[in-house]
């Protein structure tokens, strides 16, 4: 039987996300949708703005992304957002029980090479690489924990990826905790679950991701219970990660907290801002995407909640860059995690992103306002930077002066007081001054 269409494009976006750097993928791909199939032809809807670029651009990776996943002669057509398909051909009734669809697909970009590992991570690293080269010998059960986004995911497919490229034979399977219940409650409710069992009983590495999830699932929790011991008893190997440690997870009954720390337990923790520095360097070789280390350690800086955010934060400066076709400088590093919510930073404005956004709003080069270029034009942004940096900063006058250009403090005082007088006489030194105080995140 085919598979469902959701199914179907579930693949193709998996195989297009595998092909493209994030950055790309989240501009052009992400947005489309699948409206219909019709034979070999698959209808694919675009948002109105990218329609055309994606129709330009992009239709021989989708198409060939098609014929990889769905059909060797399949035809890709890119559509608008309101088109509507024709009414389906009617289609014989088939009263056979439709196979669940497939889950669990190992992320071929989640590899050890690509982990980049740190003081935070080193050990839980090494668990997972000596598990992937000697399964249920080295660490089992092994338990790696710690706060969303540091990690966890990626060496669980890591060790699963290994284990498929150079343990030819072994079977792996990876699910997350709600796959695994979503699962069950079907072969359950279709009397197949000694399908199910097999699934994972008879796989050689089984990868469970957030396992705290089962919590409150009594039925799901039981049958979790047994397939360790099954994994375990028949020497398999069995990898868990959690947000939480063992003893934390006070939802869980004590038998399965207790069978978590029956192995080796590992934790990972926030990375520093070097090791944030040195995993954007090489999300941004992968993709290739071209910063300075500047504008990486900007973004390094400002991100430190975790590694998803770190490389959410990345891509989405990418695309910012790209759409606007600016160059990504620290200034404009700022400017967008602060519009998006991300900075994570306690310096809400600094005289350096004061400089950038100037000398970008102006059209004036940041060496000529810093250095002693007296031509109108730079004299008025510099005073303007000026201006704004005792407005928005906490600086007094002599600091602002040497953190623009080395000027003494009354220079820095004479050009407050002229791009003061000049607000109110001149609609375009105002206009200049709120649509920086806007490129900034002030309020104008």
């Amino acid at each position: 039987m085919p598979a469902p269409p959701d199914q179907i494009w579930d693949d193709i976006r998996e195989e297009l996300r595998s092909k493209t750097p994030d950055f790309k993928f989240e501009i052009w791909l992400e947005p489309l949708e699948l409206a219909t199939i019709r034979g070999n032809t698959l209808f694919v809807r675009a948002p109105e703005h990218i329609r055309t670029t994606v129709s330009e651009r992009f239709l021989p990776l989708l198409r060939r992304a098609a014929m990889r996943r769905f059909n060797p002669r399949a035809v890709v057509q890119v559509v608008g957002a309101r088109w509507t398909p024709p009414e389906p051909d009617p289609e014989p009734d088939d009263t056979k029980p439709a196979e669940a669809p497939a889950t669990g697909r190992l992320n071929p970009k989640y590899t050890f090479e690509q982990f980049v590992i740190g003081e935070g991570n080193r050990f839980a690293h090494a668990a997972a690489l000596a598990v992937a080269e000697l399964p249920a010998q080295a660490y089992n059960p092994l338990f790696l924990h710690g706060p969303p986004g540091l990690g966890k995911t990626h060496l669980l497919h890591a060790i699963g990826n290994f284990v498929q490229r150079y343990g030819p034979g072994l079977r792996v399977r990876y699910a997350t905790s709600e796959e695994f219940t979503t699962e069950f409650v079907a072969a359950v409710r279709s009397k197949r679950t000694s399908d199910f069992k097999d699934e994972y009983r008879l796989a050689d590495v089984v990868l469970i991701d957030d396992v705290q999830f089962l919590a409150g699932r009594a039925k799901t929790r039981e049958e979790f219970f047994h397939t360790f011991n099954s994994l375990l008893g028949s020497g398999r190997q069995l990898v868990i990660s959690s947000d939480r440690s063992p003893e934390e997870l006070h939802d869980l009954e004590g038998r399965l907290a207790e069978r978590f720390r029956s192995g080796l337990v590992a934790e990972l923790e926030p990375p520093a801002v070097c090791v944030r520095r040195a995993i954007l360097a090489k999300r941004a070789r992968l993709d290739n995407a071209e910063l300075s280390e500047e504008a990486l350690a900007e973004i390094a800086e400002r991100v430190d909640s975790s590694v998803r955010a770190l490389e959410g934060a990345l891509i989405r400066v990418v695309a910012y860059a790209s759409m606007k076709e600016e160059e990504v400088t620290p200034g404009l590093v700022r400017h967008v995690l602060r519009r998006l919510g991300q900075d994570q930073s306690r310096d809400s404005c600094g005289l350096s992103e004061i400089v950038d956004a100037a000398a970008q709003e102006l059209g004036v080069p940041r060496t000529a306002m810093l250095g002693r270029d007296r031509r109108r034009d730079v004299s008025r942004a510099r005073q303007i930077a000026m201006y704004l940096a005792r407005e928005l900063t906490a600086h007094n006058l002599t600091e602002i002066g040497r953190g623009i250009g080395g000027r003494d403090h009354t220079t820095v005082l004479h050009a407050i007081n002229q791009i003061g007088s000049a607000m109110n006489a001149d609609p375009a030194v105002r206009n200049s001054v709120d649509n920086l105080k806007r490129r900034l995140g002030r309020p104008a």
